[in-house]
């Protein structure tokens, strides 16, 4: 039987499909488990209130710069300094995406490119078409889901440690207290 999880996912970046805000749902298989997803489409409309904002709610995140504009590129790395800023100590989970791979005649960003800054960002990376679909977008959103749930079990795991470490020190204490 498939177990359920939901995931929240956020899309920065100057190269959305929208004009406008959108919050999307979707559901699927993702390795033998149901996964909710609620999908926020900033459309790189948000201010800088409503972007921290939107940052706090989610749990991964989909950094999209469009390769015929370098601007939209330029403001990845700022973009993952706020999120680092926002979620810290926490790592944050994301994808960077290059779209917009169907006006590769219009290119201003190289492949090499972005792949290069994913592996300063120790990300995935993908190129794709929100409009053609070309690269497999689907993908994108259930590799990320799946690093969500990856980071998960690493945080339950430490949380679970340090819970058993903070007991055995309480005990500890009650141990020596009765002892003196």
């Amino acid at each position: 039987m498939a177990k359920s999880a939901e995931v929240k996912l956020a899309i920065f970046g100057r190269a959305g499909v929208g004009k406008s805000e959108s919050t999307y749902r979707h559901q699927a298989t993702i390795d033998d488990e149901v996964v909710s997803m609620e999908i926020l489409d900033t459309a790189g409309q948000e201010d800088a209130i409503q972007k921290e904002g939107h940052m706090r709610w989610g749990e991964g995140f989909v950094l999209v710069y469009d390769i015929t504009d370098r601007g939209s590129f330029e403001e990845v790395l700022p973009l993952k300094n706020i999120l680092d800023e926002v979620k810290k100590p926490k790592n944050v989970t994301l994808i960077l995406v290059g779209n917009k791979a169907d006006l590769d005649h219009s290119r201003q960003v190289s492949t090499e490119e972005g792949e290069k800054l994913a592996t300063e960002l120790a990300c995935a990376f993908y190129e794709c078409s929100a409009c053609t679909g070309e690269g497999n977008i689907t993908e994108i959103f259930y590799e990320l889901c799946r690093e969500v749930r990856r980071r998960r079990m690493v945080q339950g795991k430490t949380r679970r440690r340090s819970s058993t470490t903070h007991v055995k020190q309480a005990i500890n204490k009650m141990l020596t207290k009765i002892s003196s």
